[in-house]
């Protein structure tokens, strides 16, 4: 059996890290609980930078890679989106519209995959997945500071959470659409 490469390693740990940030920012009870979520999401984040670079860098990518790495991105992100709704954060619609989008560039890259083709991220691909995270720390940082007293009580913590969130959700849905239009080709009715 043939051992796992660093690049594979970082994604496993990113996907370890989703359950270990969710712990902390369920759990209040925790001191410092947002901040410390904050940490490993962002921890987690810079991994799906390392794996990527290290991989092409040193020629290392392997299938399991193509899998894991994906899922991992995924996983990363709408698990904060799911906790963000349970605490009252953000609403369920914005949520739904995030990850209907993420579905859908995923089962377009499946059929692409059935054919033979991988889909690279595009650029606008990455500028959304820059902000999702940006976003999501800020949440999670802004929650602390309430925490710690630092923002009031009445700070409108809700609308402005979820107002960074929609225009979030606005370059996530233009990212997928020009992501389907530029390979609409896949999907062809007549195929």
């Amino acid at each position: 059996m043939n051992k796992l490469n660093t690049p594979n390693r970082l994604t496993l740990l990113r996907i370890v890290l989703v359950p270990a940030y969710m712990v902390f920012l369920l759990l209040p009870q925790i001191p410092h609980n947002y901040l410390w979520a904050a940490i490993m999401f962002s921890a987690a984040a810079y991994t799906d930078y390392l794996d990527g670079h290290l991989a092409r860098k040193h020629n290392m990518v392997t299938n399991f890679g193509k899998f894991l790495d994906p899922l991992a991105d995924k996983m990363l992100v709408t698990a904060a989106l799911i906790c963000f709704v349970e605490l009252g954060f953000i609403g369920s619609v914005v949520t739904v519209v995030i990850i209907t989008r993420e579905f859908m560039v995923t089962s377009l890259r499946l059929v692409a995959a059935g054919a033979g083709n991988v889909i690279a991220a595009g650029m606008f691909g990455k500028v959304k997945t820059v902000m999702q995270i940006i976003v999501t720390v800020a949440i999670m940082l802004m929650h602390e500071a309430m925490a710690i007293g630092a923002l009031p009580a009445a700070f409108p913590h809700r609308m402005v959470s979820e107002t960074m969130m929609w225009v979030v959700a606005a370059v996530t849905v233009a990212s997928g659409i020009q992501y389907l239009w530029l390979n609409r080709r896949y999907i062809n009715p007549e195929k």
